[in-house]
């Protein structure tokens, strides 16, 4: 009983964050906001919902632990990989007036040392 109360816990947890990620994908202004908002919320989100269903049904609980733990690992590498991509495909993060392109910046230091 009181391993159900908490696996439902986890999953309501994992379920809310996997739509607050949905959100911030739709409200975001830029692809760089956008991937940050989706793979930090749908991981946790999805973390939540792993576990949560572990403690659900205790017989598959280590079958979803190596799946958590893949999806903590692949999903920040992922993002990585997708927001560098774009980046050097001339998409620029969005700012205000005044605001500092600090990936740029590191890139024209290092053009002036070569």
């Amino acid at each position: 009983m009181v391993l159900e109360i908490i696996g439902y816990i986890f999953v309501t947890v994992g379920v809310l964050f996997l739509f607050l990620g949905a959100l911030g994908i739709f409200r975001m202004p830029d692809v760089f906001s956008r991937l940050q908002a989706g793979t930090k919320a749908t991981t946790l989100g999805g973390l939540g919902t792993i576990i949560g269903i572990g403690f659900l049904q205790p017989e598959w609980f280590w079958k979803l632990l190596i799946i958590a733990v893949f999806i903590a690992i692949s999903n920040p590498i992922s993002s990585h990989a997708l927001a560098r991509g774009s980046y050097k495909k001339g998409l620029r993060p969005y700012m205000k007036e005044g605001g500092i392109d600090a990936y740029a910046a590191v890139q024209e230091a290092e053009e002036e040392k070569e």
